[in-house]
């Protein structure tokens, strides 16, 4: 008798699945993710899979204020530093543990900035904080060596939606070029000493050996030392920029300007001691709305 019962469950349970259309197809396979491309000289070239889709797709439009929303959440995520003392006059730090890019959770972080930023045939795409391109760590004192303020730019720019639009890269020199010589779509160059910098632009100095490159002299035929800053705010006297690797973290910059929001004086010298403005890169969003002046 339990045999008889058994048979007929299954009977009716089989049935009952046959007359459910949901339960005997099979479902259909959601479409293939496009994902971005990289360029090289030749063309076209190997999609780029680690950018995400939101951004590869535009999810939004490329627009300032989720650049800057993404530079001050990453500001955040360092803990907010603030510095604004001269960087040539900084001591550096006497250990591993007190540089941030080293720490749990910020070293995984750094690895993001190359890992999204940077474009897949670059070597630098492997590093973190604290690793060089075999995973290997790297010693503290010898980090200039694996300098990450251009991968932080390249990353704001990427997730933020800006695509081929921008020339990602390890250098800043790279995209300070590219805006100068008109080869990079997203970007303009503009003379800090008549364009004033609006939140969501760039503000780029040489340092070191290119102290001495000039807006006058862009673009130059091979690569400076540089560094930029993505503004993120405006108010009568100063404007407020956050760059990466800036005492080995994401830190928060004040940096004077005239009564115009130059940052650089007729005479081209730069208002600011400690960095000599070489150019801003006014930075070609998709929407052309400008945020409101904030600190």
């Amino acid at each position: 008798m339990r045999r008889r019962i058994g048979s007929i469950l299954l009977a009716t349970t089989l049935a009952a699945c046959a007359d459910n259309p949901v339960a005997s197809a099979p479902q259909p396979k959601p479409a293939p993710t496009p994902v971005a491309q990289y360029r090289t000289s030749q063309g076209p070239a190997a999609p780029d899979e680690h950018v995400p889709d939101f951004a590869t797709r535009n999810f939004v439009p490329f627009n300032r204020q989720d650049a800057i929303a993404i530079a001050l959440r990453e500001w955040r995520l360092f803990g907010q530093p603030v510095d604004d003392d001269d960087p040539e006059l900084r001591p550096d730090p006497s250990g591993p543990d007190v540089k941030p890019e080293r720490l749990p959770g910020l070293w995984e972080r750094v690895g993001e900035y190359w890992w999204i930023g940077q474009d897949p045939y670059e070597a630098e795409v492997n590093w973190t904080g604290k690793h060089d391109t075999g995973g290997a760590p790297f010693s503290f004192d010898h980090d200039g060596r694996f300098a990450w303020s251009a991968a932080f730019i390249s990353y704001v720019m990427r997730v933020a939606g800006a695509g081929d639009r921008f020339p990602y890269s390890p250098n800043h020199s790279t995209y300070i070029n590219a805006a100068a010589s008109g080869s990079a779509s997203g970007l303009r160059a503009q003379n800090p000493a008549t364009y004033a910098p609006q939140p969501g632009d760039l503000i780029c100095a040489g340092r070191g050996s290119g102290r001495s490159v000039r807006f006058a002299t862009l673009p130059t035929r091979n690569g400076f030392p540089a560094h930029c800053g993505i503004v993120v705010a405006k108010v009568s006297g100063q404007i407020s920029i956050i760059g990466g690797n800036v005492d080995d973290a994401v830190t928060l910059t004040h940096v004077p300007v005239g009564l115009t929001g130059l940052i650089d004086g007729p005479d081209g010298a730069s208002l600011d001691s400690r960095y000599a403005w070489c150019a801003v890169l006014q930075v070609l969003y998709d929407t052309d709305e400008e945020p409101a002046d904030n600190e």
